[in-house]
């Protein structure tokens, strides 16, 4: 169950050598397909009325899951417990065609909040199966995007973990492999197994087109730009985001002297600002932007007043919301319908 934030607390303003920063990531928080299924879930309540069920956590966010819960949605790990005939919510990260079917024998109102550049791996799993390849599928074991995905072309998917999985890799037919990744991974690790992939399996081929998404890279890019410059990076994040986690991994490798992820303000540590003069911050793809703003708001309170947007990209894609939930309750086009909430 989420749990609820720790109090608030005033951070000390110590002083350090040099002048004290904030350098702000950019682009940072909600994507296009977070966005979409937070909003999703948010519509169905208000369609249908509470309560309405999400199988799994919508994103992986525990501050967004918990609001949820409060306005009437209710999280299941699978869908037989849900009762017959209610409305169910996929997540963002996706399902195998086995819940798909589990939820219709069970009369389930199923609305698919899957993310679109989720749903195109599953189409490339479905296609490379069809025609008979092995596909070695980059990935974290029991994460739910990589089971969705997985579930697609079970008899044709073989895990790889990451780099070091690879020597342990055995595959019936060498000329005919491809490989597909989790939309959330580090970029820089997933390339390194692909190379490596690629020397074991020359005739490895590649995916029509990049699977990691725009938003895991575009953070990715941000936080290298900002941790080459930062005493400390704090980045806001629930433990199970793939992609928050890889943050903090990215953010220490170019450079940061320290690295912390945390879901509240709250959890900042004051020893952590120890000598930081300069401190970055950004926050993982399913994460509010309103829980950047207590982060410096707390930093603030410590001294930290000039806050420097550090930009490397611009964001502007935007996902339609599933079908049944494009018109409002009057039966007109919601105005929400092409895009989510917006930023």
């Amino acid at each position: 169950m989420p749990r609820i934030p720790g109090a608030r607390r005033r951070l000390q303003d110590n002083p350090v050598v040099g002048h004290k920063k904030v350098l702000l990531a950019a682009p940072r928080g909600y994507c296009a397909g977070v966005d979409r299924a937070v909003v999703a879930v948010e519509k169905a309540l208000d369609l249908y009325g509470a309560p309405v069920y999400v199988r799994k956590q919508i994103v992986h966010n525990v501050h967004v899951v918990s609001e949820l819960e409060q306005q009437g949605a209710i999280f299941v790990d699978e869908v037989d417990e849900v009762p017959t005939g209610s409305h169910v919510v996929f997540s963002a990260h996706g399902v195998s065609p086995a819940v798909v079917n589990a939820a219709s024998e069970r009369g389930l109102r199923a609305i698919d909040a899957t993310c679109p550049l989720v749903t195109k791996v599953h189409r490339e799993a479905v296609r490379f199966s069809r025609d008979d390849f092995e596909i070695l599928l980059i990935g974290h074991a029991g994460h739910e995007e990589v089971e969705g995905t997985a579930g697609e072309a079970p008899d044709h998917v073989t895990l790889v973990n990451g780099p070091d999985d690879v020597d342990s890799i055995e595959v019936k037919d060498p000329d005919k492999v491809v490989w597909l990744s989790q939309t959330t991974l580090s970029v820089d690790e997933t390339m390194e197994t692909v190379r490596r992939l690629r020397e074991r399996f020359p005739n490895l081929q590649d995916p029509p087109s990049d699977d990691i998404c725009y938003a895991t890279q575009n953070r990715q890019v941000a936080i290298k730009k900002v941790a080459e410059q930062a005493d400390l990076v704090i980045v806001v994040g629930s433990a199970n985001s793939s992609n928050s986690v890889r943050l903090v991994e990215v953010a220490l490798e170019y450079g940061a002297k320290a690295a912390y992820r945390v879901d509240y303000a709250s959890e900042i540590k004051q020893e952590w600002l120890d000598g930081a003069a300069s401190i970055g911050v950004t926050s993982g793809a399913s994460v509010p932007e309103v829980l950047v703003q207590e982060v410096l708001d707390d930093l603030a309170a410590a001294g930290y007043l000039d806050v420097q947007e550090v930009k490397t990209a611009e964001e502007d894609l935007m996902f339609s919301l599933p079908k049944e939930l494009r018109k409002d309750i009057t039966g007109k086009q919601d105005a929400r319908a092409l895009g989510g909430r917006g930023r």
